[in-house]
């Protein structure tokens, strides 16, 4: 049955590519190379180096993504022909793959782990997509791994912000970190007020989203806190949206922090401007009200 050790293979495959690439490529990158090798050993033996291997593991992609050694190629790059609106074509296989997958394999049992349909599904569609690419536009065989190894040389070590920020999530959940936050601002809440709980949940996300840069690294903090023994437990609120909107209230911090590097500093960076953090300042005037929305929402549906 096919499951997340397929995703593991391809990633950690295309993490090895760039790490040889970053070794050959000019000019060399040595840096880059030993941080992309440890990501690939990670998706490719992680299931083998144990607990204690892996936290190892960890510690020493931190160490080589904070010892300064990390640079970014800027080879100028040769125009690309006009392709038009068609450009577009691979890009949305990749959706429509992940879902027509999704949808097939829950009719297909046996074929593909039901937990991981989709994940898998989204595999495949880049598989197809890149296939598509070569096809259609002949490259050079180590042409997309190589551009694939120029993007990475500028996002650098916020490639792997989002999966360190969710385990920090994760420990803060173990620690009973929720337990401790619900503790300190329940006393916040007028007792008996459903908006008041609502309002401070929300909040709550965007605001311990906008700290840690990721709302999944939040969202067990605050369900723990705000949204099982409250909203859920003492309200009735039912469990799918409480949960939803909780995550969109705390996509809204998203919008509005330098934390979340991947999704507001590299695009900036990707597009040279000259203000550091105009994404961010772009993003501001939607993330606010809709926040408002998320909370007026939510109490509506309680």
């Amino acid at each position: 049955m096919i499951g997340l050790g397929f995703l593991y293979l391809v990633a950690g495959a295309t993490f090895a590519a760039f790490a040889v690439l970053s070794v050959a490529g000019r000019p060399r990158h040595p840096g880059n190379a030993l941080f992309y090798a440890l990501i690939a050993v990670s998706f490719l033996l992680g299931d083998r180096l144990g607990d204690l291997g892996n936290g190892i593991l960890v510690l020493a992609i931190v160490l080589a993504a904070t010892l300064g050694r990390m640079g970014s190629r800027d080879r100028p790059q040769e125009p690309a022909a006009p392709r038009g609106s068609m450009l577009f074509v691979p890009a949305l296989v990749i959706p429509v793959t992940a879902l027509a997958g999704t949808l097939l394999f829950s009719q297909l049992p046996g074929v593909v782990d039901p937990k991981q349909a989709t994940l898998v599904s989204l595999t495949l569609g880049v598989i197809l997509a890149l296939a598509i690419c070569y096809l259609w536009l002949r490259p050079a065989p180590a042409e997309p791994f190589r551009q694939g190894t120029r993007l990475m040389d500028h996002i650098g070590w916020a490639a792997i912000l989002p999966q360190m920020l969710a385990s920090l999530g994760a420990v803060f959940a173990l620690a009973g970190m929720g337990g401790v936050v619900g503790s300190l601002i329940g006393h916040v809440i007028p007792e008996g007020s459903v908006l008041g709980a609502v309002t401070v949940y929300c909040l709550g996300m965007a605001l311990f989203t906008v700290i840690m840069g990721n709302a999944f690294a939040a969202f067990p903090v605050m369900l723990t806190a705000i949204g099982l023994p409250l909203l859920i437990h003492t309200y009735g609120g039912a469990p799918a949206p409480v949960a939803a909107i909780g995550m969109l209230a705390g996509f809204c911090g998203t919008l509005m922090t330098p934390m979340a590097a991947n999704f507001n500093l590299v695009p900036a960076a990707l597009l040279e401007l000259r203000d550091r953090y105009g994404v961010i300042r772009a993003q501001i005037p939607t993330a606010i009200p809709l926040l408002i929305f998320n909370i007026v929402l939510l109490y509506w549906v309680m």
